[in-house]
């Protein structure tokens, strides 16, 4: 069974994820062969569609691989996925001189203890960022370094499990047209907002906080494990170290668990 589908940033391949623990990487835009007339240049008939084979299948899951998502192509050709094993895969294809790349893993993230259900990469203005949404009601937020390693934050979002993740844009609505005094910067600041779908009925906005101040009163602070190598003291709060998310809002409008959101 095909669990998820996605095309990727350019629409020119698809990513497949299914119950065989296999994700398969599609192209869809090769152009027609074997002498088909009538089309568009380009095109391929039903037959060549119907046959279609995949250009890579990538193996590494234990379990039903739920879903993928590509990254945007400003970090590369990257793709991520999850599954029931628990773990969250993240793939890059290189280059091999000759035609399609080969796809390797270039990081494996398994700090959760059930089955991952749902993953979404952050806007890429605020960089190579990839939420992640598990059975065990806890959310991770993965941050690409410049450095070339990886910054882990994880904390519960709901305690009965947490289906789905989406992140909001990176500015707030309306906040690109208004007004700004004179000599001050015209670019709003970007934030790291996202959505959270629950096993509790419930929706959680949640907004990330990198100040060392208490929240203001009415918000609730759950801080992220500092997973860092080493966890030393030169760890910023832009690294995820310092970083605690507030909860902004909870929609409890559900009367039964909630499967997703956008």
């Amino acid at each position: 069974m095909i669990h998820d589908a996605q095309l990727d940033y350019y629409g020119k391949r698809l990513a497949t994820c299914s119950s065989d623990r296999t994700i398969k990487v599609f192209d869809v835009t090769s152009p027609a062969t074997g002498g088909a007339t009538g089309g568009a240049a380009g095109a391929k008939s039903m037959t060549q569609i119907k046959s279609n084979t995949p250009t890579h299948t990538l193996t590494g899951h234990t379990g039903p691989v739920w879903q993928v998502a590509w990254a945007h192509p400003k970090y590369g050709s990257i793709l991520a996925s999850c599954s029931y094993d628990g773990k969250v895969l993240i793939w890059k294809e290189t280059s091999t001189g000759a035609g399609s790349g080969k796809w390797t893993t270039i990081k494996e993230h398994s700090l959760h203890g059930a089955s991952v259900n749902s993953i979404a990469w952050a806007p890429h203005e605020l960089g190579a960022i990839l939420a992640c949404a598990s059975s065990d009601g806890k959310v991770s937020v993965l941050t690409f370094k410049n450095d070339g390693t990886w910054d882990a934050c994880l904390f519960t979002a709901h305690a009965t499990g947490c289906n789905a993740i989406s992140w909001a844009p990176s500015v707030l609505p309306g906040s690109l047209i208004v007004p700004h005094p004179s000599g001050t910067s015209q670019h709003p600041t970007p934030i790291q907002r996202f959505i959270t779908a629950g096993s509790d009925n419930l929706l959680k906005v949640w907004t990330i906080n990198t100040n060392s101040t208490a929240p203001s009163s009415g918000s609730f602070s759950t801080p992220g494990i500092d997973l860092t190598a080493g966890g030393g003291a030169g760890a910023g709060a832009a690294n995820g170290s310092n970083a605690t998310w507030l909860l902004e809002e909870t929609l409890d409008g559900h009367k039964d668990w909630v499967r997703d959101v956008a």
